[in-house]
């Protein structure tokens, strides 16, 4: 049996009215979001996937909740428990089998480095909430040091038609409501297409400066 191919939420989502602005795409809106008055409200962004339609298609389709991520996030994080070394490859298998495909042109966010184990193990955990991209971003750069200044926010759009994952369904009461995460679990190339430096506003809460990069998912 094939897989299936997840609806384009964007397509649902955009052009948007934020604000009492309007927005085409989700890269004008989280870039508004960091250099103007327009504020990175992630819970008001949450609210409104939660009623879209297509939002409520990928959640319902997807077997994958945060106490699964959990669990699978510590079987690949674990480094000293020989006798469960193949864990991580038995839990990736069997989660593939239910994997389905992301949308062509789908725009989603991740912050920080793209670290040379991502392109290795094909795990990528990202959101479709461009201001819960922003609060991981001011997490990241309360932390920083003289030594790592800049705070680095990628945007992925896909662009392959072989990119597996999964939404990730989020417990309505608790903090991770915000989170609006896709698993990725599989995919050919991610390439660096385009970078810039952003002056980001002082009420962003994000200190020095911001690199944005973009990024092509195939």
């Amino acid at each position: 049996m094939g897989k299936s191919t997840l609806p384009l939420l964007d397509s649902s989502l955009y052009p948007q009215i934020w604000q009492q602005q309007a927005f085409i795409n989700p890269q004008a809106l989280i870039l508004a979001m960091l250099t103007t008055d327009t504020t990175p409200d992630a819970a008001a962004f949450t609210t409104q996937l939660l009623a879209n339609a297509t939002y409520k298609e990928w959640i319902n389709a997807t077997v994958f909740g945060r106490y699964l991520h959990r669990n699978f996030t510590a079987f690949y994080q674990q480094t000293e428990d020989s006798f469960n070394l193949d864990m991580p490859a038995l839990f990736r298998q069997e989660l593939m089998r239910h994997a389905q495909y992301l949308p062509l042109e789908q725009v989603l966010f991740f912050v920080g480095s793209l670290s040379k184990s991502i392109r290795q193990t094909k795990v990528l955990i990202t959101t479709v909430n461009p201001a819960t991209a922003i609060i991981n971003a001011q997490k990241i750069s309360k932390k920083s040091t003289a030594t790592q200044p800049m705070t680095i926010i990628n945007q992925i759009t896909i662009t392959g038609q072989q990119v597996l994952g999964f939404p990730i369904r989020h417990n309505k009461r608790t903090s991770d409501r915000i989170r609006n995460e896709v698993l990725i679990l599989g995919f050919q190339d991610l390439r660096l297409v385009n970078e810039k430096n952003v002056i980001a506003k002082k009420r962003s809460n994000i200190e020095g400066a911001i690199l944005l990069r973009t990024y092509e998912l195939r």
